[in-house]
């Protein structure tokens, strides 16, 4: 064959082969289009699980992602379009890669590809991506098999914890579970003000992302360092179904959404992975206005999605039940090795048998531990006085004691969260019957919670009572917010107490007058725990109360409260309070109040509770008893 005749025929095989590209080119239009119709007629942008991966809430103006990141919509409106996103996301399947397929979308949104795949068929081959390497690759290294719901639990001393907290752990078939993934949703900042990141949490002010961290790195953060028991709930979750939490989960990597406190918060926007994985779960649905992370658990466990039950005392919980296997005096040679006024090899010398000797080494190597993690001992001390404290550990052998800390009350068995009450009572020798909702949460009284800390926590408590003498409703109260923190403080843990109350009020002006006023009240103080007395508390506080029947509309003043709070048996609380405030800017004038509260629990969601306050104000005194029925709902 001459040279000119292969030249030929050269320029004939380009130009077939530029002829079919070029028809593939124009086809790929057609295909896309028919598959835009096959979507329209199946209305899988009103299909719920296109919603549920798009994050689609109906609201007043009709449906509306969550999601709030441009980058997580490929169509401009598609923040609030599902069909206008669903058919720029079927055209975007089969656009060309810029690079490596990674951010392509059939790879960046795969949740949504596997999904439409199967509900129109999608044929691969005329796809411009042959594979998502990147994806393929980690599921391949972590090969996740199942999931578990991890709940640690409130941390009063930080504003932003006090509901307590939820992440999920994946647990795979390739790591061990404190390796594993653990995924968590969390407001990104870096304010360390917790009580001014809670209140921007309110209005949305952060944004919110996913993340994934090795479980371990969660349990020294809340278990060693905040002090928080942690719960773990493994999901009755399949194989495939992990699969599709995870390909989900992929999508909202880097994309953000305004975080809510109350709503859109850490564990709502969990449960969008749980209803990915298993689409016939409406677990958003059922929080409409707030979503506490206790209440979720309580959701998933409805749903029958819960096994069994995994407890983790934290560092704080496992040093305090090593505290109490010690007499006071064990207690304080502990404490002497621990801040280095004992040698531990002069101490393994004493008399002590040898199981008492074990017991008060390892708490001071435990207790030694989480001070070094609290970052309450310099590093120099910390190894030079725990290597001297392990060396003589080790030659003391093993101990007899287990150290098994006791199970608590589970958090998830607890009474529901909003409240319900009815009442009566007699005032100043008038009667009233009494009506109160409180959306949120506890209050000291309440025996579900911890036996030796005081734990109030109430958003919106509003009492409206009728007098049927004067044939009249009054808002005796409104607590905006009322939260009141009582720890008890030891030799080795001294935490501070604090409160704060805001809100609308009744106080006695005269003989024959009250008015509503405003106050704002804050304090901070001291605990102790005593088996005989229970928790006892003192405060200093101050007060402010804005009104038009005070001097000047307003009074200032400080004082001191003080209380005690009583468990009796898990079922029955008993708290006597008393307090005095001198209000000496604005209007002057002083208040001296004594409570008596005794609190039943009749069962999981229903109690009695019955109270009596004694209050002088202006030089005009009143008593006030009531009886309540409480409803948890």
């Amino acid at each position: 064959m001459s040279m000119k005749q292969r030249y030929g025929m050269l320029l004939c095989s380009v130009s077939v082969f530029l002829m079919l590209a070029v028809c593939a080119h124009a086809e790929e239009p057609g295909y896309i289009q028919s598959l835009i119709e096959q979507a329209r007629q199946q209305k899988l942008f009103n299909d719920r699980y296109w919603h549920i991966l798009l994050h689609y809430k109906k609201g007043l103006f009709g449906v509306k992602s969550l999601v709030d990141d441009p980058a997580f919509f490929l169509a401009k409106n598609g923040k609030s379009d599902p069909k206008a996103e669903l058919e720029a996301t079927i055209a975007a399947f089969f656009q060309d890669p810029k690079s490596d397929n990674k951010d392509h979308p059939v790879c960046k949104f795969i949740g949504r590809f596997k999904w439409l795949k199967e509900k129109l068929s999608i044929d691969s081959a005329r796809l411009a991506v042959g594979g998502c390497e990147t994806f393929d690759s980690i599921m391949a290294d972590i090969k996740p098999v199942a999931a578990t719901l991890i709940f640690p639990t409130y941390y009063m001393n930080s504003p932003a914890s006090m509901f307590g907290h939820t992440l999920i752990n994946i647990e795979t078939e390739s790591r061990s579970t404190l390796l594993n993934p653990a995924i968590n949703y969390s407001a990104i900042t870096t304010e360390t003000n917790g009580l001014l990141f809670a209140v921007k949490g309110l209005f949305g002010y952060y944004k919110g992302y996913y993340s994934i961290e090795p479980y371990y790195q969660k349990i020294q953060e809340y278990s060693d360092i905040n002090q928080r028991d942690i719960w773990e709930y493994p999901l009755s979750l399949e194989k495939d179904e992990v699969m599709r939490l995870m390909m989900h989960l992929w999508e909202l990597k880097d994309v953000y959404a305004d975080y809510y406190f109350f709503d859109e918060n850490c564990s709502y926007n969990l449960l969008f992975l749980l209803e990915s994985a298993r689409p016939s779960l409406r677990l958003t649905e059922k929080f409409p206005l707030w979503a506490l992370p206790i209440d979720t658990i309580r959701a998933v466990k409805k749903e029958s999605l819960l096994e069994n039950i995994i407890y983790r005392p934290s560092k704080a919980a496992k040093i305090q039940h090593k505290i109490s296997l010690l007499s006071k005096a064990h207690q304080k040679i502990a404490l002497d090795i621990i801040h280095g006024r004992i040698e531990p090899q002069t101490f393994s010398e004493s008399a002590l048998e040898k199981e008492e000797k074990i017991r008060i080494i390892d708490l001071a190597v435990d207790y030694l531990q989480y001070r070094y993690a609290k970052k309450s001992i310099e590093k120099t001390d910390y190894q030079q006085i725990l290597l001297k404290t392990l060396t003589t550990r080790s030659k003391l052998g093993q101990s007899e004691d287990s150290y098994q800390v006791s199970l608590p009350p589970r958090p998830d068995d607890s009474h529901e969260t909003a409240r319900f009450s009815i009442g009566g009572g007699v005032k100043d020798g008038k009667s009233f019957g009494e009506i109160s909702i409180r959306p949120v949460f506890c209050d000291m009284t309440d025996s579900d919670y911890s036996p030796t800390h005081g734990t109030q926590i109430q958003f919106a408590n509003t009492r409206l009572r009728y007098y049927s003498e004067d044939q009249k409703i009054v808002l005796e109260n409104l607590d905006l917010i009322d939260i009141m923190s009582v720890s008890p403080r030891d030799d080795y843990f001294k935490p501070y107490s604090w409160k704060v109350n805001t809100g609308f009020f009744r106080k006695t002006m005269n003989e024959d007058e009250e008015t509503s006023l405003y106050r704002l009240n804050t304090g901070g103080g001291m605990a102790g725990f005593s088996d005989f007395l229970g928790l006892s508390y003192v405060f200093a506080e101050t007060e402010l109360n804005l009104g038009g029947k005070l001097e000047n509309s307003y009074a200032l003043g400080a004082g001191f409260s003080a209380g005690i709070l009583k468990r009796i048996r898990d079922k029955q609380s008993l708290h006597l309070w008393a307090k005095q405030l001198f209000f000496l800017i604005g209007d002057d004038h002083q208040v001296t109040e004594a409570s008596f509260s005794y609190y039943f629990k009749l069962s999981r969601n229903m109690s009695l509770g019955a109270d009596i306050v004694w209050r002088k104000a202006f030089e005009y005194h009143q008593t006030d008893a009531a009886i309540r029925w409480h409803f948890f709902f």
